[in-house]
């Protein structure tokens, strides 16, 4: 569990006695949709307002691991004293709230085709920044220093690993390229950038053997971009298909059945704050026989609940047609 206990910092807050991280790695499109469109896809997926980049809403993860918890036979004590009431069994939502707070998941690592290697994991000095404020406030340490002394990429210039650099590039004119679906950009490297992507093998990837080969890669795939390369790649480089529902009788389009929805790609990389009060009993309902003594009890228990599914959770839509399947880590 990469928590604020366990990489040795504290939590920032005193009202949160446990924090961590939630990673969550994609293994087949993900559809989190926002239920309107605005645009020319009819079904988009759920973005930042002031950055564009893809997101999923904490109350959608917290409803996954909810719906996670329930199959997996967990007390009812439990669920309330975690999740929070749910009206059943005499106890409501208004009596008092659960223990557990999700974050938003934020996009970390975009999979992007490449004419060498196939794809490279991209993410910008932004989105590195912001998970390195996202680390501070949830009292992981370790990348602290390495995240505020990384340099930016020059403009037209993209920074890999040196593991990368040494493989995974063109040499032209001299110069080392890397491109990027239609883009080329010029190669720098640093140091500072294959520490990052060792760590993030380390933590932020599941642990079993079937993901040994992609910690290996993405200490040679990992590239930051400036900033508008990465947000215009995580705005067109998404997955939109084309969707359609048939008359069982004539076998031809229904009306309005017809339509065009976008999805996350598999092998993207994103990751949810996750935060434990201590658990609440409202009237007298709610933490009895949870056995939960404080918040870490609680992300303990939810982590349990993570690796006893095989790290696996659903998201978004489309289920049934094989979307939303996630490895996650906490």
């Amino acid at each position: 569990m990469a928590t604020a206990q366990s990489q040795g910092g504290s939590a920032q807050s005193t009202f949160y006695e446990a924090s961590a991280l939630l990673f969550l790695y994609t293994e087949t499109p993900l559809h989190a949709g926002t239920g309107a469109s605005l645009g020319i896809v009819d079904l988009p997926i759920q973005r930042e307002v002031h950055t564009q980049y893809p997101m999923i809403q904490g109350s959608s993860i917290k409803g996954a691991l909810r719906s996670r918890a329930e199959q997996s036979g967990m007390s009812r004590e439990r669920l309330r004293a975690i999740f929070g009431p749910d009206g059943k069994d005499g106890v409501e939502a208004s009596d008092h709230a659960g223990s557990l707070i999700v974050g938003d998941a934020r996009t970390l690592l975009f999979p992007v085709r490449s004419l060498e290697g196939v794809f490279h994991y991209v993410t910008s000095a932004d989105a590195l920044a912001r998970f390195a404020r996202d680390c501070q406030r949830a009292g992981i340490t370790g990348l602290d220093d390495t995240l505020k002394a990384l340099p930016a990429p020059s403009s037209e210039a993209a920074l890999l690993t040196k593991d990368g650099a040494g493989q995974l590039v063109t040499s032209v004119s001299g110069k080392k390229q890397i491109t990027l679906e239609e883009f080329t950009f010029v190669v720098e490297t640093s140091d500072k950038l294959q520490t990052i992507a060792a760590w993030l093998a380390q933590h932020a990837l599941p642990t079993d053997e079937a993901y040994t080969y992609w910690r290996q890669q993405m200490q040679q795939r990992l590239v930051v971009l400036p900033e508008t390369d990465f947000r215009d790649f995580t705005l067109y480089a998404t997955q939109v298909v084309q969707r359609i529902r048939l008359d069982s009788t004539t076998k031809t389009v229904e009306d309005g059945g017809l339509w065009s929805e976008e999805s996350l790609p598999s092998d993207t990389l994103l990751y949810a704050p996750v935060f434990a009060t201590h658990p609440r009993q409202g009237n007298g309902n709610g933490a009895n026989g949870a056995n939960l003594e404080d918040g870490a009890a609680v992300l303990t228990a939810v982590a349990s609940l993570v690796s006893a599914n095989n790290s696996y959770i659903q998201l978004g839509g489309d289920e049934t047609v094989g979307y939303g399947q996630v490895a996650a880590r906490l």
